[in-house]
């Protein structure tokens, strides 16, 4: 038997992938299987070809199984129409950790880009500066308006399109060791960074840093504090997802926290598996799960609370995107709307298939970016039909994402953060 196998047997336990019987109900919620067509690109053909594997009927080298399992989002809609509760999302992300990508740019960006600059905060800096840099001196906009993208391979044209505008300065946001809660303290919550967050999203870490302190939190942000791991289960390197794992909770486990924020909704939905990925690790396990049970998206913890009333208007027509490891990974999805109806003057407008994916899907826009486009496209058909200016959504690949879409489509939309709405709101246009 094949040690991949051997693996997938070790990893996964096959009672999981007996839940499924094949009722076909996720099929019209599978955004793949709703653009190819294919049985093999739904779930329930997925699971049917990690059975196969599992059972050793075929080889986990087999090119059709590894072209499948990465032609997967890893969105998990399939999660929340399946009535027989499959965990979908623990299969595909075992079975790609034994299945080795097939294509160059799979194997490039899942690889060698994610476990050299996204676990190495140094070099993520330096790759984050010179895109800052790039578009703040303005190099970026001449370089758009001439010809030189024209002489560049398709695909890197299409990358360097997608390089959405970052916020906040040459240097990236670094949040607070500690910030003081505002009035009494009412909760000690931890503050997850994020890799991508502080490098593109400063101003919306900070905004998540003023909300919590208005709302009473004493906020903690520990240095030694690292990647989550997200892109790296997404991509099949379960150990350096685990290493990560590690270090976060070493850096977080002393602080005895009432919970631990976290305002992107694909890193939050790894965090919550922590007791999981670390089960087998009798020095981490327990720790692991009680920290898992701490990690609280940011509008989840905040529409639990006794919120502070926002007090200044934002008067803005907002259309809302559900991230999908937001309200799949993790079955939030009233909380967000809650908070933007507490906003005075606020509109929130809701779009068609808001739960739908965006196409962005981690890296999946750059190894499969023909099915990413045709999902954006319909998303931004939807978008549009709202008439909002503004989109909020809770997950950075979204909003870099929805960017691109405002671009090809040649229209101006802004994108934000729930939380960028509430700071907005408690201290008014500043």
């Amino acid at each position: 038997m094949p040690a991949a196998t051997q693996e997938l047997r070790r990893i996964l336990d096959k009672k999981v992938l007996k839940e499924c019987v094949h009722c076909g109900l996720c099929l019209d919620y599978c955004p793949t299987y709703r653009v190819l067509g294919h049985e093999a690109d739904s779930p329930r053909g997925r699971i049917y070809q990690v059975r196969q594997v599992y059972e050793g009927k075929v080889a986990p080298d087999d090119a059709d199984f590894r072209e499948h399992i990465y032609a997967c989002l890893d969105c998990r809609a399939c999660m929340t129409a399946c009535p027989s509760g499959v965990n979908y999302g623990a299969i595909v992300e075992a079975a790609r950790a034994i299945a080795e990508p097939i294509s160059p740019s799979e194997k490039t960006v899942g690889r060698a880009v994610l476990g050299s600059i996204f676990t190495r905060k140094p070099l993520l800096d330096i790759a984050g500066m010179g895109l800052r840099v790039y578009q703040r001196s303005g190099l970026q906009s001449a370089v758009r308006k001439s010809r030189v993208l024209n002489v560049l391979p398709h695909r890197l044209r299409e990358m360097e399109a997608m390089l959405g505008p970052t916020q906040g300065g040459i240097r990236r946001y670094v949040a607070p060791r500690m910030t003081r809660a505002r009035g009494q303290r009412r909760f000690r919550v931890g503050f997850i960074e994020g890799c991508i967050m502080p490098q593109f999203f400063g101003d919306t870490n900070a905004a998540t840093v003023r909300v919590l302190a208005a709302n009473g939190c004493e906020v903690y942000s520990p240095p030694k504090q690292c990647c989550c791991g997200a892109l790296q289960m997404h991509t099949g390197d379960r150990e350096t997802a685990r290493e990560l794992a590690r270090r976060n909770v070493d850096a977080f486990g002393p602080l005895q926290l009432d919970a631990i924020i976290i305002n992107a909704a694909g890193c939050g939905s790894t965090l919550k598996e922590y007791g999981h990925l670390l089960s087998d690790d009798p020095q981490y396990a327990e720790r692991a799960a009680a920290f898992a049970s701490r990690v609280k998206d940011v509008s989840e913890f905040l529409a639990a609370i006794d919120l502070v009333p926002p007090m200044h208007p934002v008067p803005l027509r907002v259309t809302y995107q559900d991230a999908c490891h937001l309200v799949h990974g993790q079955g939030i999805r009233n909380q967000p709307r809650k908070l933007l109806k507490q906003i005075p003057e606020l509109e929130l407008v809701e779009m068609k298939d808001s739960d739908v994916c965006c196409g962005s899907a981690g890296i999946y826009n750059l190894t499969h970016p023909d099915v990413s486009v045709e999902l954006l496209d319909q998303k931004m058909e939807h978008v549009l039909a709202t008439g909002a200016s503004t989109v909020v959504a809770p997950n950075p690949g979204c909003s870099m994402q929805l960017a691109y879409g405002a671009q090809r489509a040649g229209v101006d939309l802004r994108l934000v953060h729930v939380v960028d709405l509430l700071d907005r709101a408690y201290r008014g246009n500043v």
